[in-house]
């Protein structure tokens, strides 16, 4: 496993008890991040520090709004990252929280970004997905570090770790990871496999939905929003990934024996 990246965490003191001795720790860093769209601020987002331009990609592609590009501010400011992008978000609050992705959205309508159907007749080994989450876990050197990130790792139909993401919010790990495929012209992700690391909530299958994965794993459990828009949007839906077992929610026939 790699190191950390030295962003990603700080040290500070914590007393353990029993015993009451104090030691130096590593906690994951959160800063918020402000997103500019064709220089106008249209987000905050709490999040990891590392991979910012990924994270603005994918956050803008997930919620529709056809980013080409994206850089650091011309006039430098600090967490802040400028995005050139072909359509205006709709006029909303988009403060996000680092454990929340659809904050501020008033109705489900608000969150139903347009989608298409996904058709892709990729189909996996169960035991192939069952090894999923043990990968991504391998690759999580900031999680070894702090214990305090979730991860999102994007895999070939063969298994292969194609590229992993850590931030202290679950929808920001996987917007890195939609904006890293967006800069390698792999979108739509139609021969890939999403795994995050925890549970399985509603706006990670959107963003999966968006960037056209048929196949999202994870070790946790999905709501019950989640599966509905799953099975709407014909996104096959593993949870519980561990141990061997493999629990499919939404589109079975993707997963064989």
């Amino acid at each position: 496993m790699s190191e950390a990246p030295p962003y990603s965490a700080v040290r500070i003191d914590v007393v353990r008890l029993p015993g009451a001795h104090s030691e130096r720790d590593a906690v994951a860093v959160e800063e918020p991040l402000e997103i500019r769209i064709n220089g106008e601020p249209i987000a905050v987002t709490m999040r990891t520090p590392g991979d910012d331009e990924e994270l603005a990609l994918g956050f803008c592609l997930t919620e529709g709004l056809a980013p080409r590009s994206a850089a650091p501010p011309s006039d430098l400011a600090a967490n802040t990252v400028e995005v050139v992008a072909d359509r205006r978000p709709v006029a909303r609050n988009f403060y996000t929280t680092s454990s929340c992705g659809v904050c501020g959205k008033g109705a489900l309508e608000a969150v139903a970004v347009e989608a298409a159907h996904v058709n892709a007749e990729l189909r996996v080994a169960a035991a192939l997905v069952s090894g999923l989450p043990e990968q991504l876990r391998a690759a999580q050197a900031a999680f070894a570090a702090t214990g305090g990130l979730h991860a999102t790792g994007l895999f070939s139909a063969s298994g292969d770790l194609l590229c992993v993401r850590e931030d202290v919010g679950r929808h920001n790990a996987m917007d890195k990871v939609v904006g890293w495929a967006f800069g390698e012209g792999m979108l739509p992700l139609e021969e890939a496999i999403l795994c995050v690391s925890g549970r399985l909530s509603f706006e990670l299958v959107q963003k999966a939905a968006v960037a056209g994965c048929p196949l999202l794993v994870a070790v946790g459990a999905p709501s019950s929003l989640a599966v509905e828009l799953a099975a709407d949007r014909g996104v096959t839906l593993c949870g519980f990934v561990r141990d061997g077992r493999v629990n499919v929610y939404t589109e079975p026939w993707r997963i064989t024996e």
